[in-house]
């Protein structure tokens, strides 16, 4: 398949994502909280431009199942923003807080591939967001600590839900195909936007 393809040639980024001071950070509760905070601000902007870019792919599906599917993951992310909403209520988080170059950098590229290209090239582009996440949170899983105050973002990302909402994209990306240089370019900038991110809301302390 081609997107497990795609993942495999991706795989040494996801485990610097997963290596990172961040990521290991959540897993031990020591991420400052000052830290988690701006990420969380961060990611909540980050997810509207995801939606809006999940909108896109409703609106220029090639087919009704397509669309359906784009859809359902579109509802999903509102649940995931209202994960960040309770973490901005219990940490006094500032949702509005402006984007960061490397926030910028993560939606201006979704949402140009969104919106120029069709839903294949913008699944890819999306694709790696998604099985990132659900990745870090089972890998992450067994070695955090309990009492971290973060561990309910790795149950978050770590559940057979997000895990299904992941496959749910790999499987666009999949059916609709493409050119598959051409989706690997925008995968591993995905993966590299994603790193990038990371390494953003660290130095951000």
């Amino acid at each position: 398949m081609i997107s497990s393809r795609l993942w495999s040639r991706c795989r040494p980024i996801a485990e610097q994502c997963r290596d990172h001071p961040f990521a290991q950070g959540i897993a031990s509760g020591r991420l400052e909280r000052p830290v988690f905070q701006h990420y969380v601000a961060q990611d909540a902007f980050f997810l509207e431009a995801f939606a809006r870019a999940y909108a896109l792919c409703v609106a220029r599906a090639p087919d009704r199942e397509s669309m359906r599917a784009f859809k359902r993951l579109l509802d999903a992310v509102d649940d995931e923003l209202e994960l960040h909403r309770s973490y901005a209520e219990r940490w006094k988080v500032d949702l509005a807080a402006a984007p960061t170059q490397a926030t910028s950098a993560y939606t201006d590229f979704l949402l140009r591939v969104a919106s120029l290209e069709s839903p294949a090239y913008a699944a890819a582009a999306m694709a790696p967001c998604m099985r990132l996440y659900a990745w870090l949170g089972q890998q992450l899983k067994p070695v955090a600590l309990r009492d971290s105050p973060y561990y309910e973002w790795i149950e978050t990302y770590s559940s057979d839900e997000f895990d299904a909402h992941a496959t749910a994209l790999e499987a666009l990306v999949d059916r609709l195909a493409g050119d598959e240089a051409a989706l690997y370019r925008h995968y591993s900038t995905a993966m590299r936007l994603e790193l990038a991110f990371f390494e953003s809301s660290l130095a951000s302390r």
